[in-house]
């Protein structure tokens, strides 16, 4: 049992806010606990939280309804579960203006750029439709590539994540937490950055939807394969989590014993709205194929 409460690291009321917090106060909180380090563990268990940043927070840019009850969930299965969670990894969309799925890189026939959530697709560039400003030929080879590989058709998105922003800023109340995990269980958060290739999307923490070389990022799958069990969650459901579940089991395919050690939880991640229907098949295909684990947080027993 901790010596500090909940309510003492979390403040559920300020959760999606960018209130300041003191890291020397969590730090200070951290340090009055006795919990074994992590590198005593027996059962190695990461946990991984996807791109739970502010701009994905319900008055983010790209606000996920749902997401500051993700939050609270998730903040409270890691306190739960502080003695037997290793270690927690996160990653960090993070982007510049000027890339292929904002506004800026497109423009129709009257010279006025997409409005957010357009789908561009091969017929509208034949068309006419919309045109690339900068990398023409990459731009079209692209998004033909996308729809040949069977990936998801290029979205263009409001100006999110980018860098340096409050926006890519992790969700504070979730960053107390992590951070606290950190202190009392003597390890590193592992922060992975992704999404900073101008030419492509990165929904999955792992690789590009597609890009002309290969940007698998091959230290991060090795980092994960060193742990007993996988817990996921974060935002957005239909997007970077799911991608990164798909990538991240396709890798591990070979090993069904890991594979089914891959535990998402069901409420500590919600879907863009409009891609509901899809996102549902999307999961069952995946959890069918993977035998990957679909539970809630409060049913997962570590």
């Amino acid at each position: 049992m901790l010596n500090t409460s909940y309510n003492q690291i979390v403040n559920t009321a300020m959760i999606g806010t960018y209130e300041k917090i003191n890291v020397n106060d969590v730090v200070s909180l951290a340090l009055d606990e006795q919990l074994k380090p992590s590198n005593e563990d027996g059962e190695r268990v990461l946990f991984l939280g996807i791109d739970l940043q502010n701009d994905f927070m319900e008055e983010g840019a790209i606000g996920v309804p749902g997401a500051h009850q993700d939050v609270e969930r998730i903040t409270r299965f890691l306190y739960n579960n502080m003695e037997r969670i290793t270690n927690i990894a996160v990653s960090l969309d993070t982007h510049g203006l000027h890339q292929i799925f904002h506004p800026t890189w497109w423009v129709d026939p009257e010279g006025k750029h997409p409005e957010p959530l357009t789908i561009i697709t091969t017929n509208d560039l034949k068309e006419d439709k919309w045109k690339p400003v900068i990398k023409q030929e990459a731009s079209i080879e692209y998004v033909k590539n996308l729809e040949e590989k069977g990936q998801k058709n290029l979205c263009i998105w409001p100006y999110h994540c980018i860098e340096g922003t409050p926006g890519a800023a992790l969700e504070n109340q979730f960053s107390k937490m992590i951070h606290f995990h950190s202190i009392a269980r003597q390890t590193n958060v592992k922060k992975v950055v992704k999404g900073q290739d101008s030419l492509s999307e990165m929904y999955g923490i792992i690789k590009p939807e597609y890009s002309q070389n290969d940007q698998t990022n091959h230290e991060l799958l090795n980092y994960l394969g060193q742990f007993d069990k996988l817990i996921i969650a974060g935002e957005a459901e239909s997007h970077c989590v799911y991608e990164s579940v798909r990538q991240i089991a396709e890798h591990f395919s070979n090993d069904l014993k890991w594979k089914k050690n891959i535990f998402v939880l069901t409420d500590g991640m919600s879907c863009i709205p409009g891609f509901e229907e899809e996102n549902k098949k999307a999961w069952k295909a995946l959890s069918d194929k993977f035998n990957i684990q679909l539970v809630e947080s409060t049913q997962l027993k570590l």
